[in-house]
């Protein structure tokens, strides 16, 4: 095969398990919601999931959808918020083939529910059995607490940044951003994105020593903040082009 052609199958092929991860992360927060499940929970069965496929480089032997199901069971043990498998595979079942009737308990449902207790061992030794994760949601709270502290208050209220910092972030899982970057980094990139999306402006920051994201953060830079941006621009354009 010429250099070329190899590098442009090696694209497509990105590209497509690109949408595949997009689409399967949606899964998981839609059944997430449908199973009573709160935020953080949905957000640690979507680092699960991302974290076992950038993983398992060979990503192809895996169901992504069976993985998205023993994501959120594992993840309900992780968050104390615990699953039934057979609600778990009720939910999914109802998402994927919604004209279909109910799953019977048959051979088929046993097997569905033993394929999800093994995938749950399989993603347990391939992550080391670290499954606990540090997510962006109580830093970028903190965040939003001190930065109305720092602003005016009727500019605060008249603009909804607090509610766009929090669906950037929800969106961000659609994404790998939360096994790429660090926690507190894209809790500033998502305030950073909410602030520009309203044209609003921090008090003081032309004139101060340092960046208002640098007070949250020291370690990050404009360059870092610009990256994860872009990313999760990406994520919307990726949701326009499979909507």
């Amino acid at each position: 095969m010429e250099p070329n052609r190899a590098a442009s199958d090696q694209t497509g092929l990105g590209a497509t398990k690109t949408k595949i991860h997009f689409k399967v992360t949606r899964f998981i927060m839609e059944a997430g919601v449908k199973l009573g499940l709160r935020s953080i929970p949905v957000a640690t069965a979507c680092t699960i999931y991302h974290s076992f496929f950038t993983a398992t480089v060979a990503s192809g032997p895996y169901d992504p959808y069976l993985v998205a199901m023993a994501a959120l069971y594992l993840a309900g043990k992780v968050e104390e918020q615990h699953l039934r498998t057979r609600d778990i595979i009720n939910v999914s079942h109802r998402y994927l083939h919604p004209q279909s009737d109910p799953l019977e308990l048959d051979s088929h449902f046993w097997e569905l529910r033993d394929s999800i207790v093994q995938c749950e061992l399989l993603m347990l030794r391939v992550l080391g059995f670290r499954v606990s994760f540090r997510h962006p949601h109580k830093y970028l709270l903190h965040y939003l607490l001190s930065l109305r502290q720092w602003m005016n208050r009727h500019s605060w209220e008249r603009t909804p940044v607090s509610a766009a910092a929090w669906a950037l972030l929800r969106d961000s899982y659609h994404g790998g951003l939360c096994v790429r970057y660090p926690p507190q980094h894209v809790a500033v990139a998502v305030l950073y994105l909410a602030l520009h999306c309203y044209g609003v402006e921090v008090p003081a920051h032309a004139q101060a020593q340092r960046p208002w994201w640098q007070v949250f953060s020291e370690d990050l830079s404009q360059t870092q903040i610009d990256q994860i941006v872009l990313d999760l621009i990406q994520i919307y354009t990726l949701d326009a082009e499979i909507s």
